[in-house]
């Protein structure tokens, strides 16, 4: 309970960024929705087309909703120009106010479609014009209905946010996401109480101002709206404390990002900067915001950029792959390859010794012949990469299940049996603690994944701040890497990723 407490008040700059997202959102739903539904009412073709848009959206799942922003944003840059952000903050907006547009506007047209007509019949009589009527008749008997779904919105509109930590957006998502990829239960309730906390001061408060409109106490509707535009005011002060000069550090969602990120931060915050962190990027996106500016520094891997960004699937070799990659960002991004750490996490497969020693598997060959029957675990993003495909193609493998784990998951579904091989990393600590047996690749099929330092470039015209990072490069042993990667997945005596880039640290500096 002490660590949950703790764990919560440390998430201030995450919950004034979340009121302020979904706050935006849900001004900006009610902006649309409301004319919408006033023009809906007296057009049924517009009704339709305006419903019918919202239920589909409604359709989509708010991760898939968020994420499509992004080549959207990315695709418009060609016309409004590189000042467009494609993460963070704006695609974020959009995708949340489309989501709180269903209930806004099905309320509002219900309850014009609800009103009696006799009441409309007497605006008619005594002379009122169009806009009277609305103002005066038809708003004030639709308020309570429009209350509801304003409501219905905001709590809809609360807990989807938390999912924006995936495109860049600080969010009470982040400590969701860290805790469920570090196995860090207590921040993932901390994030998760948070969020419900917020989600139901917010309900009572449009609850006290639906009561007042439905009582005709004004008092009450406008002591629910001040004191909801005092919490939005005092997120909005609480964010502008924030450095807006502070160095971003962009991690992808697994522990050894994370714990890289802590490193490089406060390397950087013992160098006098100010230092923000971005987590749970995907691997596309941590690419394309690192070289537009969007954050100033990730960790990526060789391999990954050799297929995901250089679309290639030959191995050149571990040397040649690197030198190659640093022209090509250099000639084609901008962007600066600071260089190696000095560690390599290679996708690898990776199965329990014993089911291996079994089935008489010690290389992918092996490991072909007897996938019909297996069951593969990987992770989200694995069985859609260029890497899976090159394997599958230079072995055959066809598996009789394939299933799908956070990174962190994977391991535990080879123990617990729910999968028999699965897309380990190298470097991470659990093979070895596991007692997993790595499969060799005989045909070469996976590149080599080297971790490198990506600078933006306008971050690498600070010559302060690549000084206070070369000490990095070439220092970090595969098994440093390994431990610090246990050290925040065990579930005893866990390390926090802060902690554990500390103790990296000590072997780094050690003589």
């Amino acid at each position: 309970m002490n660590d949950i407490l703790v764990n919560l008040a440390s998430l201030g700059d995450k919950l004034a960024a979340h009121v302020l997202l979904a706050a935006a959102a849900l001004g900006l739903g009610i902006i649309i929705a409301l004319p919408l539904a006033v023009w809906a009412n007296r057009s049924p073709a517009v009704s339709r087309v305006a419903l019918g848009f919202s239920s589909l959206v409604q359709t989509i799942p708010a991760l898939a909703l968020l994420a499509l922003f992004f080549p959207v944003l990315l695709s418009l840059r060609a016309v409004f120009g590189e000042g467009l952000p494609t993460l963070g903050f704006l695609p974020a907006l959009l995708a949340l106010t489309l989501y709180a547009l269903l209930p806004i506007l099905r309320n509002t047209v219900t309850a014009q479609e609800q009103m009696d007509a006799g009441v409309l019949e007497a605006a008619d009589a005594v002379g009122m014009t169009r806009w009277q009527k609305l103002q005066l008749v038809e708003a004030p008997l639709a308020a309570p209905y429009i209350m509801a779904g304003i409501r219905t919105a905001a709590v809809w509109t609360i807990g989807a946010a938390t999912l924006s930590t995936t495109i860049g957006q600080t969010s009470l998502g982040d400590p969701i996401f860290a805790g469920l990829q570090t196995q860090n239960w207590a921040l993932v309730l901390a994030g998760c109480i948070a969020s419900a906390g917020l989600a139901l001061v917010t309900d009572a408060l449009l609850g006290a101002i639906e009561r007042g409109f439905q009582m005709r106490r004004r008092w009450l509707v406008w002591a629910g709206i001040t004191l909801a535009l005092a919490g939005i005011l005092a997120a909005a002060f609480a964010q502008r404390a924030t450095d807006d000069n502070a160095i971003v550090i962009g991690a992808k969602p697994f522990s050894e990002q994370y714990v890289l990120a802590r490193l490089i931060g406060q390397r950087l915050q013992d160098a006098g900067y100010a230092v923000e962190y971005r987590d749970g990027l995907g691997s596309a996106v941590v690419h394309e915001a690192v070289t537009s500016g969007e954050i100033d520094i990730a960790v990526d891997y060789t391999g990954t950029l050799w297929t995901n960004q250089l679309k290639r699937s030959d191995n050149p070799g571990r040397d040649a792959m690197y030198e190659q990659l640093v022209r090509w960002e250099a000639d084609t991004t901008g962007t600066l390859v600071l260089g190696r750490l000095g560690f390599e996490n290679a996708y690898a497969f990776a199965m329990k010794k014993d089911r291996a020693r079994q089935l008489g598997i010690e290389t992918m060959d092996d490991l072909a012949r007897e996938a019909r029957r297996l069951t593969i675990g990987g992770d989200v993003e694995f069985f859609r990469r260029p890497e899976w495909l090159a394997v599958e193609d230079a072995y055959g493998l066809k598996f009789g299940r394939q299933r799908t784990f956070t990174s962190t998951f994977m391991y535990d579904a080879l123990k617990g049996g729910e999968a028999d091989v699965i897309s380990a990393y190298t470097s991470d600590g659990r093979v070895a603690a596991d007692g997993l047996l790595v499969l060799e690749d005989p045909r070469g099929a996976l590149p080599s994944y080297d971790a490198l330092v990506l600078i933006s470039p306008q971050a690498a015209k600070d010559s302060e701040l690549l000084a206070a990072l070369k000490p990095l490069i070439g220092a970090i042993s595969v098994e440093a890497m390994r431990q610090a990667n246990y050290a925040v997945d065990r579930l005893d005596d866990k390390r926090s990723p802060a902690q554990a880039a500390r103790e990296l640290a000590r072997t780094i500096d050690a003589p």
